[in-house]
C-alpha cells in the first residue's frame, strides 16, 4: 500500500540513507511504477510502516471478559500500599503548589 504524499508542509528535514545497488534500483523501479519520485515513494513508505510500529505498541486489545474485569478494577480501586503513600509524601514534599 502506498500512501501519496501532500506537499502542504515544509519540508524542513533531510533524511539520508546508504543501500546497494538492488535496494535503489528496485526503489527506483517501484517509484516509477506508482508515478512518484524515489523520494516520496521512501518517505510514504516508511511512514506507513511507522505508523503501524506505533500503533502496535501504543494500543491495548483486550478480549471482552479482559475489558470487563479492567473496569471492574477501575470502578474498585485498592487501598494504596505503603510505598504508594511514602511516593505521595514525597511527592507533595517536592511539588509546589
Amino acid at each position: 500500500m502506498v500512501f501519496l504524499m501532500k506537499n502542504t508542509t515544509a519540508k524542513e528535514n533531510r533524511l539520508n540513507i546508504r543501500c546497494d545497488l538492488r535496494a535503489r534500483e528496485l526503489l527506483d523501479k517501484a517509484a516509477t511504477y506508482t508515478h512518484v519520485s524515489i523520494s516520496e515513494f521512501v518517505l510514504s513508505n516508511a511512514l506507513a510502516s511507522a505508523e503501524k510500529v506505533v500503533q502496535a505498541h501504543e494500543h491495548i486489545t483486550l478480549q471482552p471478559e479482559d475489558f470487563q474485569a479492567f473496569l471492574a478494577a477501575l470502578d474498585a480501586p485498592t487501598e494504596p500500599n505503603p510505598a504508594l503513600e511514602k511516593a505521595f509524601k514525597r511527592h507533595s514534599e517536592q511539588v509546589a503548589r
